[in-house]
């Protein structure tokens, strides 16, 4: 075999193998079984995330690394990042070092080695690692015989089931609270991404809803920074809280004098540390001091009618003009002020939009949020015509910005991207990958089955 290699050939050879179906063995000498290998991360840690592999003790979850020798490792410090703590095999194509792969967290992945598989097809394996790599999932060739209206019918009926498990969730939280306060922390969970929900939904445990909502005749600009004092305090992300700020000479500014001056004379929650937020490699857009100010702004565009009832007349609104726009345009933010031109403090953080909370977020927040829970509410309070708008509302919601998931599910099935023509199609794709694929379920997805006809039992 060469000895060249760079590490995307050694990923080609890794997803060959799996074509070729070999049995698999680590290092220690288990055989393993790859269910599931994952999708191309996009984001700090192993290489690919969400595998499946079926071991002597039961599958395993998580993340799989690719290195050309097993030294690359510690060479790359990974076991001192906990982002790799979720890593379940190492997989390179020579063994170099005498060792365990070590996490973070002091756990071992086993390794294993391609060079072993490889050694007798050496010109083979020379000209395929040049070449696309097709589809190794078992769905796959039952997919190439389905018919496009099939197929579309199973992506919605997917998509409806992901819409339907969501609404029952908000149900179950709104046996536990008030309405204003569950839409308050579902939109906050979805400010914060994948990244940061956890702490968004800290955030709006700490900090909720009714110690937001202002009393008196307060100007707009009053209440923005009254909001925006408590939030970003109680989420410990104000320049005080924060220890590379400590030379506040560079700061500046006559909003920040103010919000930390609120801060400090408001009756004091309990402050989360900076160090709950995930702040590194975080777009400027999605940064979590960004979206926490988008969230005042909403607060103060429905302080006179409150959240929950401006969401439920949009939702209105938009099913009699029949246009989605419409809630959309209810969460769009545009900054002023301090925040028109900063994603964060300090002179650095210059950002390039006023935009907050743009279109394609609020786009997401529409679908994966508030209908679900006006379906979740409607239901409780017995009003089946507004659960009735919500669900036409999705059923005809227009396509979203695609997801890294949804492109991964697209390339496995070799869809064709005029096929996955609205939201509720994309949110069938992501449902099949959380609860099927990452689950290593593929003897129970309907795409496997072998199937008579031209229909697909969900």
């Amino acid at each position: 075999m060469v000895s060249n290699l760079s590490e995307s050939q050694v990923i080609k050879i890794w997803q060959h193998l799996l074509l070729d179906r070999h049995e698999l063995t680590t290092e220690r000498g288990e055989p393993i079984k790859i269910i599931y290998s994952g999708r191309i991360n996009d984001d700090r840690g192993a290489d690919f995330r969400d595998a499946v592999i079926a071991t002597s003790q039961g599958l395993m979850k998580g993340d799989i690394e690719v290195h050309i020798k097993s030294s690359g490792w510690r060479a790359h410090q990974h076991h001192h990042d906990p982002a790799y703590n979720r890593v379940i095999l190492h997989v390179v194509m020579w063994h170099d070092s005498e060792g365990a792969t070590t996490l973070e967290n002091g756990k071992d992945a086993p390794i294993l080695v391609l060079d072993k598989y490889t050694k007798s097809l050496t010109s083979q394996w020379a000209n395929r690692v040049s070449q696309p790599t097709t589809s190794a999932m078992p769905c796959f060739k039952n997919i190439e015989h389905l018919t496009t209206g099939t197929m579309a019918e199973f992506l919605d009926s997917t998509g409806k089931k992901r819409f339907l498990d969501k609404a029952t969730k908000f149900q179950a939280t709104l046996a536990k609270m008030g309405a204003s306060q569950c839409l308050y922390q579902g939109i906050m969970g979805a400010l914060g991404y994948s990244k940061n929900k956890l702490p968004f939904l800290e955030l709006a445990r700490r900090l909720p809803l009714h110690k937001l909502v202002t009393q008196g005749k307060m100007s707009d600009e009053e209440c923005l920074v009254q909001q925006q004092a408590l939030l970003l305090g109680t989420a410990g992300l104000l320049p005080s809280q924060r220890s590379h700020w400590h030379q506040k000479g560079e700061l500046g500014g006559e909003w920040i004098d103010k919000l930390e001056r609120l801060w400090g004379s408001s009756p004091q929650t309990e402050a989360m540390s900076p160090d709950d937020w995930h702040l590194f490699k975080v777009r400027p857009n999605n940064f979590p001091v960004r979206r926490i100010v988008a969230m005042s702004y909403l607060i103060v565009r429905y302080r006179q009618e409150g959240i929950f009832e401006g969401v439920i007349d949009m939702v209105k609104e938009a099913a009699l003009s029949q246009s989605s726009c419409r809630l959309k345009k209810g969460l769009v933010v545009i900054a002023s002020g301090y925040w028109a031109n900063h994603f964060d403090f300090g002179s650095g953080s210059r950002a390039k939009s006023q935009t907050l909370l743009g279109s394609s977020r609020a786009t997401d927040i529409a679908v994966n949020v508030l209908l679900p829970f006006i379906v979740a509410w409607s239901r409780l309070t017995s009003q089946p015509e507004i659960e009735g708008k919500a669900f036409d509302l999705y059923h005809r919601y227009p396509k979203l910005v695609i997801n890294s998931i949804e492109r991964h599910m697209t390339n496995q099935f070799k869809l064709s991207s005029n096929l996955v023509n609205s939201a509720q199609r994309q949110q069938g794709l992501i449902h099949i990958y959380n609860t099927l694929c990452t689950q290593g379920r593929c003897n129970s997805c309907p795409l496997t089955q072998p199937e008579t006809g031209n229909h697909i039992q969900v």
